[in-house]
């Protein structure tokens, strides 16, 4: 798919999305709630997120909107207050301020919802009971509603009341057990993974979840209510090695970058760097070999299949060591590749966004945001060919939607002036200078 997939275009110019239709009233924040409904909105969802009024003593909205450095640069080169990491969970939505811990804000809630048709909250597990916007209640008062929990440790269980975050998820459920270098070897020691894979699996499983759910309730009319919990999921993509541990009743070690179950399948160092080899079948170990100049290696008996290779690591890694740093990065990779023998080098970001084949792809979008007229964006991986997912709307500012989706859901001027007295909300119209230059006059 050409990059101008993802180029900037007016809401009203672009073709529906899959989910054109369905409105997300997001009550989530931080990750895995936030990556859920990005994706519902990225297949063209109206998800309205729900954030917090500014109060004295705390800035208001999603609390990753303040996790930063870095932030986002104005039009003059001067720092904003959109961390960056606000700004990559929340691409094609719309911000609401609304005070959940106010009556007046729950009732506000509740008047809403009949236009809704999921709710996703990842509120420590009896705070929505608080408030009387639990599950039980709102399935209960709105029958085809989809409700989706996201906690750290479910709605049940011993751990429930616990909060949940995704490094101590990584640790209790065994990903840290298995990732880092191996414990015999300099640096060996339990290593969580670098980007929070916890909260954005669970994130990607609500996605599915609310997704089977709507198509549940689109054939009965009943909607349901969904439990998401990062323990859960963290159990879950332990995949190939929950496996084996089932299978064998042996937890399975850290291996550094080799592979528990492929050999060799790990990064190599090379004559000026390093390079990933990732050998999944004999025939690729058999043409590996003959352009490593070794071919005798593919019928020495301990290294003919990929289960001798596995049982005899230890004679065969070292071999493969010597004869990889031999040679150059460019030099091995050109090779590896004319001989189709899956590698691939260790790219930094700037690598990876340089890359002719993440170019192509279209991976970096772009959206006129009110401080930047096209904010650099990821783009979304999914590519459907009938309805296209598209960068609509860059990443909201705290509150920039209020008085808009207010008005569209009937909610009088008269009511949101009195809610806006109370501190219920808060919807100052932002100045003409802030204002996304498409809109601009």
């Amino acid at each position: 798919m050409p990059s101008e997939t993802n180029a900037p275009a007016t809401t009203e110019s672009l073709q529906p999305g899959a989910l054109d239709g369905v409105r997300v009233l997001d009550l989530s924040r931080v990750l895995a709630g936030p990556w859920c409904s990005q994706t519902l909105a990225d297949l063209g969802a109206d998800v309205i997120k729900i954030e917090r009024p500014t109060s004295d003593g705390h800035p208001g909205g999603d609390d990753t909107r303040t996790w930063g450095p870095p932030f986002l640069k104005d039009r003059d080169g001067q720092a904003t207050a959109e961390a960056a990491y606000f700004l990559g969970a929340n691409r094609n939505k719309r911000s609401v301020q609304i005070d959940l811990a106010h009556p007046q804000g729950q009732a506000l809630v509740r008047e809403l919802l009949p236009h809704f048709d999921v709710l996703i909250e990842n509120f420590k597990v009896g705070d929505m009971a608080r408030y009387g916007l639990d599950a039980a209640t709102l399935c209960a008062a709105f029958p085809r509603l989809v409700y989706c929990s996201i906690t750290g440790y479910g709605q049940t269980g011993p751990y429930a009341d616990r909060a949940g975050y995704d490094y101590a998820i990584q640790g209790l459920g065994g990903l840290m057990s298995v990732t880092g270098e191996r414990d015999d070897m300099p640096g060996g020691g339990p290593q969580k993974v670098g980007v929070a894979v916890a909260d954005l699996f669970t994130g990607m499983y609500a996605t599915v979840a609310v997704l089977a759910a709507l198509r549940h309730r689109d054939k009965t009319g009943q909607g349901q209510a969904i439990d998401m919990a990062l323990l859960d999921t963290q159990v879950a993509m332990l995949a190939n090695l929950g496996a084996n541990y089932l299978v064998t009743g042996q937890a399975p070690r850290r291996m550094g970058n080799a592979h528990q179950n492929i050999v060799p399948y790990q990064v190599f160092e090379v004559a000026d760097g390093h390079v990933i080899l990732a050998v999944g079948n004999d025939g690729q170990f058999k043409r590996f070999c003959a352009v490593a100049g070794n071919p005798a290696w593919a019928t020495d008996a301990r290294f003919v299949t990929n289960q001798q290779r596995v049982e005899n690591r230890q004679v065969l890694v070292p071999l493969l060591a010597r004869k990889m740093k031999e040679r150059s990065r460019q030099d091995w990779l050109e090779a590896l590749d004319k001989a189709k023998v899956p590698c691939g080098p260790i790219n930094d970001l700037a690598q990876v966004f340089a890359d002719p084949q993440v170019q192509a792809r279209g991976m970096l979008a772009t959206a006129a945001h009110p401080h930047h007229d096209a904010l650099p964006l990821v783009a979304s991986p999914m590519r459907l060919s009938a309805t296209p997912v598209n960068t609509r709307r860059a990443p909201p500012l705290l509150g920039q939607h209020t008085c808009e989706v207010l008005d569209e859901l009937g909610i009088t001027q008269a009511q949101q002036r009195k809610l806006a007295q109370l501190g219920v909300i808060n919807s100052p119209t932002a100045p003409e200078s802030l204002q996304p230059a498409s809109s601009r006059p």
